[in-house]
Parts: structure tokens; sequence; C-alpha cells
């Protein structure tokens, strides 16, 4: 992994995850309680000795900036040669911002020429799931490919979010197909089953660069690696995929794309339970992750995620909800099956996912019923007190 350079694209507005991203990039949002979505794919690569990283990064990047600046600089030995360094848009090659996947990395040619590594993997930093990226690594060298792609087995009613791969029995790939309605192709490793691709790729990058050259210079393109560049490279280049599997289980892997509310309330980590008391009132946390300078004083809590300096008052009840950092819930508050935003105060006695129809005059429902509850608009980035300006 030495001669590889890793560039995680993290420019994305994250349209379908607002209001979340209202104020943050969509790699920045809260998951898991104390991390951030884009730790996930972080951790991936450090885990893999994948330790020189560009990060792409476009809209509302500030908090995002400032996680890796606090939370990621002190992991790498620059010393060593290694980095995480955050690109934001030069506007070099380009007078537009990134129009999509392969302009962005088109964009930041120049950057990765100049650290001259002999492979290039591609990566996004908005999706969850553990993989050794050594051994994607290992089966490119093996194959003497050109890009592998890694896939994942999906059922066929999932074809319309992912790009459909079609392979042969020695993994090369011979068809692909962006997101389509239905599909004939299946999986050569499950006749049920359909291979989509994960949106990892690993490019040579004496193949990367030449094809972001002439994929920059085509008026027709939409300038993504999964609707032009891959489509049209399969018979000039030898690409493989790498199938995601459970190296010991031999079955798909976890793996979610949290591009959308729902998918993102659906995919946060297993719960761990944590239970405490006092007499004559209860609070406990039951089937939760409960992060640090969290304070469940006399509420209860189930199958939720209580990020760090959450304050759970009397009386109050919690279900099936993911609460950011720095949020207070009143005496008597009633929640259930709500995403809450950082430095929120619900008020005592607050009802929130009960009725739908009196959520949506104060909050972002859903149409599968989730409530999302942010702050009002600020100026700053962390709210501060009303007296800020005026207190010596």
């Amino acid at each position: 992994m030495k001669d590889t350079l890793g560039v995680l694209l993290a420019g994305g507005a994250g349209e379908r995850l607002y209001p979340l991203t209202r104020d943050r990039a969509k790699p920045a949002v809260t998951f898991g309680g104390n991390y951030r979505i884009i730790d996930i794919t972080l951790s991936n690569c450090i885990n893999s000795d994948l330790r020189s990283i560009f990060i792409l990064t476009q809209y509302k990047a500030l908090s995002l900036n400032r996680h890796i600046r606090e939370g990621w600089s002190s992991v790498v030995a620059r010393e060593l040669g290694e980095f995480i360094e955050i690109l934001p848009p030069m506007k070099r090659v380009s007078d537009n911002w990134y129009l999509g996947t392969a302009d962005a990395v088109y964009q930041n040619i120049y950057s990765i020429g100049s650290e001259q590594p002999k492979h290039v993997m591609i990566l996004s930093g908005d999706h969850i799931y553990k993989m050794n990226y050594q051994l994607m690594m290992d089966q490119h060298l093996a194959t003497g490919a050109d890009v592998t792609l890694a896939t994942i087995m999906i059922d066929p009613s999932e074809t319309d979010r992912f790009g459909v791969v079609d392979i042969d029995r020695k993994g090369k790939i011979i068809g692909f197909e962006e997101k389509p309605k239905k599909t004939s192709v299946r999986s050569p490793h499950s006749p049920e089953m359909v291979s989509g691709s994960m949106g990892v790729y690993i490019f040579n990058t004496d193949v990367l660069l030449p094809l972001l050259l002439k994929d920059a210079e085509d008026p027709d393109s939409s300038h993504d690696f999964g609707k032009d560049i891959l489509p049209r490279i399969l018979n000039q280049h030898k690409i493989y995929s790498y199938n995601f599997i459970d190296e010991n289980k031999t079955e798909a892997q976890y793996w979610r794309d949290v591009g959308t509310i729902e998918a993102y309330y659906e995919a946060k980590y297993p719960p761990a339970k944590f239970v405490f008391g006092e007499p004559g009132r209860t609070g406990m946390a039951i089937d939760s992750i409960v992060c640090q300078g969290c304070i469940v004083s006399g509420g209860v809590v189930r199958n939720s995620v209580l990020s760090p300096d959450v304050r759970v008052n009397s009386y109050s009840d919690v279900d099936s909800s993911i609460i950011f950092t720095h949020v207070d819930i009143g005496r008597h508050c009633r929640v259930r099956r709500a995403i809450i935003d950082r430095d929120v105060h619900i008020p005592e006695g607050t009802v929130i996912g009960y009725d739908p129809e009196e959520d949506a005059k104060n909050y972002v429902v859903t149409e599968t019923g989730i409530t999302i509850v942010t702050r009002d608009y600020s100026l700053f980035e962390n709210p501060v007190a009303v007296d800020y300006f005026t207190s010596e």
C-alpha cells in the first residue's frame, strides 16, 4: 500500500440527508454516537496500511475540516511520508465546482501526479462498512488488472440503487449498468443475487490519468465513474471485480450507503446495554449506545444512540432515536423514531414522534415517519450564548 494514494470523495452536498446536512457536509454527520460518517472509511484506510490520503471536500466543510484536524492529523507519521490532507476545490484546471465523481478527481490531477503513486484507490466518505483494502490490492496485483471494483451481492429488487456489474467466471467485468430498474444479470457467486458496485475502485495511475483527461474533454459526459468512465473502458482495459464477502462466513459483508434519512436511521452500530438508577427514580438505557458525558437522570432510553454530552431528564422516555451531541431533553418528554441534531434543547413535556401531522408543523418528517429536529439557524458552527459579544 506504500505505492498507493487514497482519494476520498467527501464533497457531496447530501441533499437527501437534509436537514442533517443543512449546516454540515454529509461525511461530517454524526454516526454511532461518538463518530462522524467519514471516520468509517478513514479507519478502513489506516487499518489497511493506506496512509497517504487526499480528502476532497466542497460543501459546508468547516466542521469536517475541524474534525479531520483534531481527530486524524496525529494518526499518521508525517516523518515517514504519511499524510491525511484536505483538498478543497482549487479550480486549477476548470472554472467549475466538482461536476461528478470523476471530475472531482480530475480537478486534483496535479496533486495526484505530484505524489507519483503507482495506484490510486478511490473511496467514498459516506459509506458504512469494514473492509481490508489490502486484500483487494493483493487481488488487483495478482490478476494484473488495470482497474478493480469492489462489488457486493445484492437482491435483484435493489438494482435501482447500485451500479450493476456483469462478471465472468474468472472475475473479469464484462458489463456495467448504472442503477437499472430491472436486470437479467446475475452474480457468478450466486444465481439468485446481483453483483453491485460499492463505489470503491483501484486504478493503475498510468491508466487513470489519461482516462480523466479524455473524460474532461467530452462535452456529453456527466463526468462520473459509474455512469461514464467504467462502461466506456470495458473493452479497452482489464477490469476485475473484488467480491466483498465475509472471509469466515463466505457471505456478503455489512455495507450501507447512508444517502437518505431512512438509510442513515437504520445504519447504526449494534447496541450495548447500560442500566443504572437511584432510589425512587430510575434512569436506564436499554439496548442502546450511550457515549461519555451523557446523563440519563430518571428517564428511560431504549434502542437509541446517545452521542456525547446528552442529558435525558426525569420521567422522559426516548425510544428508537438518534441523539447528536450537546442535547438536553427536558422532564416528562416523549421522543420516538427521531433524529435530534446537536445543541438542541427539548422543552419539558414535549412529545415527538407520536403524531406526524403535529410534528410536521415544527420539524421535518420523512415519508416513513422519522422526525428530524434541528436547532435554529445560527451564524456560528457552535452556537454561543446571547450575551457572548457583550460579556466581559
